[in-house]
């Protein structure tokens, strides 16, 4: 028996950073993520995939969104996918599961929205349980009917759930949805496919999260999703074997403490940037914690090739916070020996050595001047 494990698609994503053509290619990946899932069963030779959960983002997503992951799905007419309610889109009355229910779905699609048993490869007798959650939290475990749910001797059981396993993670966390750590030994479990966590995780060697298939969220390393999990179950009681298979397009990465006090910091965080993925750094989204201090030189580097080329290469490019000027009176000079303009940076540079709130604008301000100044020497010569 081989199938696919997939969760925590949840289609109808906003993203506040993301400015509106980042955000539409972020939402539209989202979307176009499934076609992939779809190419990797045929890849693979799968005709089951299972979705742990969280396909929508929310309870009421319009007609439109509602519809869009089903018709990505009718277009693998020989895959067969099964869907669960998750906590982002649980099972409510007149709800998304009842919605596309009554505008009726390819036969091809499965929506699983009561517990119990349910026959899902003849040929392998292979039975699926799902979990279902019919509100946003509970504090009972729904897989704990799995320990006696019946099925025929020697059936290869697999389990589907959406929730916090209980002791992984934070204490907060697993009192919502919380699932046993043991379950799948208490209830015979041949596989437990779980959604929520959003990077792929080994509970133990039967029980996985499969991550989201489409990385959502900046992380200093790995572990942020972009992968589905290909199962084979050898047998009833031999372990089954994972493969993981990336699906997502966009890298997230997040990078802390980035001090730049030289020219030759600026040009390292270029050459970090780029390396994420130097053959297609239109995919990779970067948030930076950006502070230091630079010349007027340096900060018209940093200008030109962190705030202007890398935004322009990259997907995304979110710094918080920023280099500091470090400019005296000698820099001065570049603006002449008098002039309103110099008399102007004068008074700038007085503010922002006297520190505070109202000085971290004038050095801002003094900043600027110095980088138009320069850009006008420039286009002059």
């Amino acid at each position: 028996m081989k199938f696919i494990h997939t969760s925590d698609w949840q289609i109808g994503r906003t993203f506040r950073f993301a400015d509106d053509d980042t955000l539409g290619a972020l939402q539209a990946e989202r979307l176009e993520v499934i076609r992939r899932l779809g190419s990797l069963a045929r890849q693979e030779g799968v005709t089951h995939v299972l979705v742990a959960g969280d396909v929508y983002e929310h309870e009421t997503p319009g007609d439109r969104t509602l519809h869009q992951p089903v018709e990505r799905m009718r277009e693998f007419a020989d895959v067969q996918w099964h869907l669960i309610p998750g906590n982002h889109d649980a099972d409510q009355p007149e709800g998304v599961w009842a919605r596309l229910t009554r505008s009726g779905l390819p036969e091809n699609v499965t929506l699983h929205r009561e517990p119990g048993p349910v026959l899902l490869d003849g040929a392998h007798q292979a039975w699926l349980l799902p979990a279902v959650l019919k509100r946003r939290h509970v504090l009972t475990d729904l897989t704990a009917y799995m320990d006696e749910a019946e099925t025929p001797p020697d059936a290869l059981r697999i389990g589907l759930a959406h929730g916090s396993v209980v002791g992984f993670g934070g204490e907060a966390e697993s009192e919502h949805n919380p699932v046993a750590v043991d379950r799948a030994r208490r209830a015979g479990l041949a596989y437990l496919g779980l959604g929520d966590w959003h990077g792929f995780c080994r509970i133990d060697a039967r029980t996985f999260y499969s991550g989201t298939p489409e990385t959502d969220r900046f992380t200093t390393g790995g572990g942020g999703g972009g992968e589905a999990v290909v199962v084979t179950l050898p047998g009833v009681r031999a372990e089954p074997e994972i493969t993981r298979h990336r699906t997502g397009r966009y890298i997230w990465k997040k990078l802390n403490d980035v001090v730049l006090t030289s020219g030759q910091d600026v040009q390292a965080l270029e050459a970090r940037i780029r390396s994420i993925a130097p053959d297609n750094p239109g995919a990779v989204l970067v948030w930076a914690a950006v502070s230091g201090l630079l010349s007027v030189e340096d900060m018209a580097l940093y200008e030109n090739t962190v705030l202007k080329r890398l935004s322009g290469a990259v997907a995304c490019l979110r710094l918080t916070g920023a280099p500091y000027l470090s400019a005296g009176l000698d820099d001065l000079d570049r603006f002449g020996a008098g002039g309103a303009v110099r008399a102007a940076a004068e008074q700038l540079l007085a503010r922002s050595e006297a520190g505070g709130a109202e000085g971290q604008l004038a050095s801002e301000a003094l900043q600027r001047l110095f980088l138009f100044w320069q850009e006008r020497g420039a286009q002059a010569g």
